[in-house]
């Protein structure tokens, strides 16, 4: 199915042919009382009053007669059509908040997740044919859409170059909405916007999660503080080799690049160890 343009007229040029058919109709019952020209103007009339319809800004009518689709109105006003039944279709912009899901991700650790979708209606044919019931469809593909690209990552990562659902969140959005696009291209239905709306570790691991990530972000700075350390010891040693400032055997280097790494690795105040040479 595709949406097609209906035939139809402007509302008010098709009611003023009704009141000419209404006064035909009046004529010819009672002041010319031919029974015949009087039901069939009255036939006439009804049909024209079927047609009419009313259509409202961001607001779509789908033609039906006998069975067969005829086309859309998408123009807002009043119209008259062919006498039919007609469905109404929003094309305003509208949002689905999906349920909290629980899944897991890559690693197989279970999370919750949940996500808002913002959608709209852009071909009224496959909304109404191609599809059972597109509010379902949408709710249901949004869902499946989720659980699938929340299983392709893991929740978090020390590794800056790899995605996580937590620190690429943008990235994962603009994955899921391009993925629900090509799951409800069928249905007629635009995606705008997919975001996360919830992201979190299962209460169940929760607690132990929360440990991982803090023994990590421990074990992280460290690695930082350590490779920081060892510049500023390389640097120190290259300066007073530089400046000839003192002249350091392999011992009083090894003395000097232990306090040093003492000094800015530790935590707690140092205490500099002098070291007055080697006795002859």
């Amino acid at each position: 199915m595709k949406e097609q343009t209906v035939w139809k007229i402007n509302g008010f040029i098709g009611l003023l042919l009704l009141v000419v058919i209404v006064v035909f109709a009046l004529y010819y019952s009672v002041v010319q009382y031919n029974p015949l020209y009087a039901i069939g103007a009255g036939i006439l009339a009804l049909l024209v009053a079927s047609g009419m319809t009313i259509v409202q800004p961001n607001e779509s009518v789908a033609v039906i007669f006998f069975g067969k689709y005829l086309g859309t109105i998408r123009e807002e006003g009043f119209f008259i059509t062919i006498p039919s039944i007609r469905k109404k279709v929003s094309l305003r912009v509208r949002n689905f908040n999906s349920d909290m899901l629980k899944v897991n991700d890559v690693d197989g650790n279970p999370i919750e997740i949940a996500a808002v979708v913002v959608f709209k209606v852009t071909d009224t044919a496959k909304a109404l044919f191609d599809v059972e019931n597109y509010h379902e469809f949408v709710r249901i593909q949004s869902e499946t859409a989720l659980r699938h690209v929340a299983t392709k990552y893991p929740y978090d990562t020390s590794d800056d170059k790899a995605w996580s659902l937590r620190g690429n969140a943008e990235e994962i959005a603009n994955e899921i909405a391009q993925e629900l696009q090509e799951r409800l291209s069928v249905s007629g239905v635009q995606v705008l916007e997919a975001r996360l709306t919830h992201l979190a570790y299962a209460p169940e691991i929760a607690g132990a999660m929360l440990q991982r990530q803090q023994a990590n972000a421990v074990l992280a700075a460290r690695q930082k503080i350590v490779e920081g350390a060892v510049g500023m010891v390389e640097a120190a040693l290259r300066q007073l080799e530089d400046k000839q400032v003192v002249q350091l055997d392999d011992e009083m280097k090894a003395q000097m690049v232990s306090n040093l790494m003492i000094a800015i690795v530790s935590e707690k105040g140092t205490q500099p160890v002098m070291n007055a040479g080697k006795v002859k």
